[in-house]
């Protein structure tokens, strides 16, 4: 797992500025420790930051093709690079490492940019090939790598692997994107392709950007899309069998390394199914690493004791206290961006333990996006069931107004919080989805914005990012709908940040087997039925897993990996959210209604309401503010121990 970065120069060959790459190069320093290397030649700058993983003797990068003509900076692992390496051969091409990065060199010069769609793994590059002075870059089919790129007025384009390199490069403008906000708000991230920044964009999920010097820049092209047939006539016994197999193949292939690996375990169905299956790919021991929490309503350590017993790992666990926010501001400089899943705190300390005894983890992440594990799901599908029984002419009057009349009630039993619901009934399937995962709803961000910013907005709306995204899926499966929309937004944006930010911020790769593509593919084929069977969630991966697990590990109800914020926010972190939501920086933009803020605080920290995730929200925008947005890039000096390859 690496970190990449690059300066190109579209226009001509400019002197790229060897300080400002290497500070570019540094300024993700903690992606890869293990050493340096930069490539300069005229008009083009290429830095990567390795961690080493596969071949620690021979793949140093920038790497290069013989003759140097074709070099490459890559972030990743190619899963399938071992089969790919004898059809190369036979095609005349020689090896001169035995890395996977060689394999996407000597696969560019055999297919072209048609090279993608022969990989099996996580993978973010960026390739020059100075015979056609084309710059040449990939991501991943379910994005699980980031690359982040930036065109700049005067025909500069920059990338990296984490926004804070562009930033490093000082010729990105600090604008920020109102859209993108509009997002954050509603999300809880910035989606694909946009970014916090005007001038950068997000290199989309299983896609490829082409950049020729002297033509205008392209456009992003797909190479790859998930199709939800769900016409497979298997049965369920035949596709337990199958799934086992396809889930032992991924673990296998991501199990090749040389250095220390392991897996994280958290006692639910996702990482349990992983580890199990890796015990038995094994010969030694499974390192399992787990954290626990104080507060025994966010604790899970027990069940994943139990799995660690039963397939006698080598567990780690480690306890974090409830009072863990101190955070805030180290997480606002990791992501660069906005960014509100509380879950990225105990993230970023299962990372931190983990890399105390491994390089490379196995994580369960995707099994409730591919698998449909959500219990959101199951709510989705009992509203398409009444939304069908009622013509939308009839349908959508009479819930609107249910919906307005009724009382928003968090302090009530389940049973009685009606509000959000007929809200849904009242939308179609998408505008109700997207109502249904949104921190803050249409009507809170009505009131959360100024007048003016929404002015600023022009009328956009974050919904516009599921429509678009609807538009594309190939099948009116209610459920497969939700799936696609989340495999396209919630995964990439939420999920893969996450794990990718704080696992890089301790230089620990985490390989995701249950998001292998060819799995995801098969699954898409399955009926919805072996997905979500009435109540239960992830129906086939649990059938799959009743020989290898225990019932309290498969059936029981589903926890999630999250903190106490409500009780934070009304205790400990009462005068912190107070000051950060009612303080200076917030007010200085000019975007918020003021005496909105002041409800939120007023109404959760009386406990009235449950505003803990709004606030939340708030909160981290204002650390963004504070440690991203209003700090000014810093100088450094090339560090020792840096490769450096100039070509004059």
């Amino acid at each position: 797992m690496c970190g990449i970065t690059g300066i190109f120069d579209t226009r001509g060959k400019r002197h790229i500025d060897r300080a400002v790459l290497t500070r570019m190069n540094e300024s993700q320093h903690h992606r890869g420790p293990v050493e340096g290397g930069l490539h300069i030649e005229p008009g083009l700058g290429l830095g990567h930051r390795r961690l080493s993983i596969i071949d620690l003797a021979t793949g140093q990068q920038p790497l290069y093709n013989e003759d140097q003509s074709v070099c490459i900076v890559f972030n990743g692992e190619i899963y399938n690079y071992q089969e790919l390496i004898p059809e190369l051969q036979s095609l005349g091409h020689v090896f001169h490492t035995r890395s996977d990065t060689e394999v996407i060199v000597h696969a560019w010069e055999a297919w072209g940019a048609e090279c993608v769609k022969r990989f099996r793994g996580m993978f973010a590059f960026a390739l020059w090939d100075r015979n056609c002075e084309t710059l040449f870059l990939a991501r991943d089919r379910l994005a699980v790598k980031p690359l982040f790129y930036a065109l700049l007025p005067d025909g500069t384009f920059l990338f990296g692997s984490e926004l804070k390199s562009l930033l490093a490069h000082g010729g990105l403008a600090r604008d920020i994107d109102p859209l993108a906000v509009e997002e954050y708000f509603a999300l809880g991230y910035v989606a694909e392709p946009r970014t916090i920044f005007h001038q950068a964009r997000k290199l989309p999920p299983a896609h490829s950007l082409t950049i020729r010097r002297g033509q205008p820049a392209g456009e992003p092209k797909e190479y790859w899309d998930v199709r939800f047939t769900l016409n497979n006539p298997i049965s369920a016994e035949d596709a337990c069998d199958q799934l086992n197999e396809k889930l032992k193949e991924s673990i296998r292939l991501r199990m090749i390394a040389e250095v220390p690996l392991g897996a994280f375990l958290s006692g639910g169905v996702d990482s349990s199914a992983v580890v199990a299956l890796m015990a038995g790919l094994s010969n030694e021991p499974v390192n399992t690493c787990s954290i626990a929490f104080a507060d025994p309503a966010f604790n899970e350590a027990e069940f994943a004791k139990t799995v660690a017993e039963r397939y006698h790992t080598n567990h780690h666990v480690e306890m974090v206290e409830s009072e863990d926010f101190d955070l805030i501001d180290t997480l606002a400089c990791l992501y660069d961006e906005p960014y509100a899943d509380s879950s990225a705190i105990p993230t970023y300390r299962v990372c931190e333990l983990a890399r105390k005894h491994v390089t490379v983890a196995l994580s369960g992440d995707g099994g409730d996006e591919t698998f449909g594990g959500y219990r959101r799901y199951r709510l989705h599908l009992m509203e398409e069931r009444m939304r069908s029984m009622l013509s939308p002419t009839i349908r959508q009057p009479l819930f609107r107004l249910l919906g307005r009349v009724y009382p928003k009630a968090d302090w009530a039993p389940r049973v009685f919080r009606a509000k959000t619901t007929f809200e849904g009934m009242a939308r179609s399937s998408v505008e109700a989805y997207f109502h249904s995962v949104s921190i803050l709803r249409d009507p809170m961000r009505e009131q959360l914005f100024s007048n003016k910013f929404k002015t600023e907005l022009a009328g956009y709306s974050a919904q516009e990012v599921f429509q678009y995204h609807a538009g594309r899926v190939s099948t009116d499966d209610p459920l497969a709908l939700i799936q696609y929309l989340d495999l396209k937004t919630y995964l990439v944006g939420d999920i893969n940040t996450k794990v990718d930010r704080a696992s890089m911020a301790h230089a620990l790769e985490v390989r995701e087997p249950l998001m292998d593509h060819e799995i995801v593919e098969w699954l898409a084929t399955l009926p919805s039925s072996f997905k979500v069977r009435g109540q239960e969630g992830k129906y086939l991966l649990k059938k799959a897993m009743e020989p290898l697990l225990p019932p309290d590990i498969l059936y029981r109800k589903k926890m999630g990996f999250s903190v106490p914020l409500a009780r934070w926010f009304r205790g400990p972190l009462k005068e912190r959210v107070r000051q950060a939501v009612l303080g200076p920086r917030l007010s200085a933009t000019g975007w918020f209604n003021r005496d909105y803020l002041q409800h939120l605080v007023d109404a959760h920290q009386s406990g009235d309401r449950d505003y803990s995730a709004p606030l939340w929200t708030l909160l981290m925008f204002e650390a963004f503010l504070r440690n991203v947005l209003d700090e000014s890039p810093t100088i450094q000096s090339q560090p020792e121990g840096v490769r450096l390859v100039v070509l004059s």
